[in-house]
This record gives structure tokens, C-alpha cells and sequence, in this order.
């Protein structure tokens, strides 16, 4: 699947891991966190990104590489958190650059062709940046309230980065739910990511028979 058809898929879903795997807990963990990615790709979710903080690079890879097995033959795209390399070597579909990562220019122009680059963008400067550099899409957040991420964007803000940047893919992250999702897709995102909705299972599922 080329990148233009994962992108042409809307809305865009990313599931963000919970990242609370940790080495003492390591083999529950990342068998949940599997399950849930084996659950995602069965509903078609466009992305997982493992953003587990507390692991390992080793542990990060063996996590990414069985995460790829499982979606091999399925819509669902794994992105590793920050590291392109441990990306690279497990054979991810992509990295998602936090502002201490390697640039998004710099990615790709030393990685494969179809190898997806996100970026978190936290003002429509680093938005248009992402973009700019080759990135292929941007999270903006958080639009609205979540836990220790700061005054919420809000809707307007979220359309006025949208319509500036279209038809680069804009995700609105922070806050999104059950409650929401719809307003951020009304307001021109091409899709949303979230962490405690979408990994809860049964969000999955119902989210799946809603947007069908």
C-alpha cells in the first residue's frame, strides 16, 4: 500500500500506546499492548505509534518487531516513537518526531521512500515546519483539555491550522473522545489520535461500526 492510499483513508485514526510498560513489567504489558494492536488492525485503525518511554532499546524493538507481524497484512501502520532507527530495524511503517527527534528533513532524506514520518506540532509554526521538511503529517495538540499538556487549542484554532496547511494532513490530539471525535473531523482534521480512548478495546470496535 502506497502512502497515498494510507492517506487517502479517512479520517485518519491513531492509536497512541499507554506508556506504562516498563522491564519489571515488560511480558504483561507488551502482551496487552499486542493484544490491542491485534484487536486495532482487525478494525482497520490506521496507525499505532508505540510510545513506550520507560522501555529499552532492545525492549522497544522486540515490541516493534512482533507489533509488525501482527499487522503485516492489514490497513493498521505501526510508527515507533522517536527512534527512526529501532523503527527502521524492526521493520515499522514509520516514526513519529517529537521536538527532540531528528528533524523530519533529515528523516526523509536518509530513509526509504514509503517510510511515514509524523510530528508533533504544538503551534501552526511547527505545523507548517512538518510539513515543509517532508513530514507527512502533523499531530496538533492538545485541542482540548487533557492532564498536564497545558490550555487546550480549541476547535477554531485546529480549523485555522487545517485550512492553512490542506491538503497536508492535519491529526488533532489532546482530550479527543467519544464526546468529540466528530467535531474535530467538522473542523477539518483528517483524523485524531488519542491515548486513553482508543486503548480501550471496546472503543475500537464501537468505533468502527460508527464511522462505517
Amino acid at each position: 500500500m502506497s502512502k497515498k492510499q494510507i492517506f487517502d483513508r479517512k479520517p485518519l485514526i491513531y492509536l497512541i500506546t499507554e506508556g506504562d510498560a516498563a522491564m519489571p513489567n515488560f511480558p504483561e504489558k507488551s502482551a496487552q499492548i499486542l493484544n490491542l494492536i491485534k484487536i486495532a488492525a482487525q478494525n482497520k485503525i490506521s496507525f499505532v505509534q508505540i510510545r513506550e518511554k520507560n522501555l529499552s532499546a532492545r525492549l522497544v524493538f522486540e515490541l516493534a518487531a512482533k507489533a509488525v507481524k501482527i499487522t503485516r497484512n492489514s490497513k493498521t501502520k505501526i510508527l515507533v516513537n522517536d527512534r527512526a532507527d529501532i523503527a527502521l530495524a524492526a521493520s515499522a511503517d514509520g516514526v513519529h518526531l517529537t521536538s527532540a527527534s531528528l528533524s523530519a528533513k533529515t528523516i526523509s532524506q536518509n530513509f526509504p521512500r514509503e517510510f511515514i514520518v509524523g510530528v508533533s506540532a504544538h503551534t501552526i509554526e511547527e505545523a507548517e515546519k512538518a510539513k515543509s521538511e517532508g513530514a507527512d503529517f502533523a499531530t496538533l495538540s492538545p485541542i482540548f483539555a487533557t492532564p498536564e499538556k497545558g490550555l487546550p487549542k480549541g476547535l477554531d484554532a485546529l480549523r485555522e491550522v487545517c485550512e492553512k496547511l490542506k491538503p497536508f494532513p492535519v491529526i488533532a490530539l489532546g482530550g479527543v473522545d467519544e464526546t468529540n471525535f466528530k467535531s474535530v473531523l467538522e473542523n477539518g482534521a483528517s483524523g485524531f489520535a488519542a491515548i486513553r480512548f482508543l486503548n480501550k478495546a471496546e472503543n475500537l470496535r464501537k468505533l468502527t461500526a460508527d464511522l462505517r
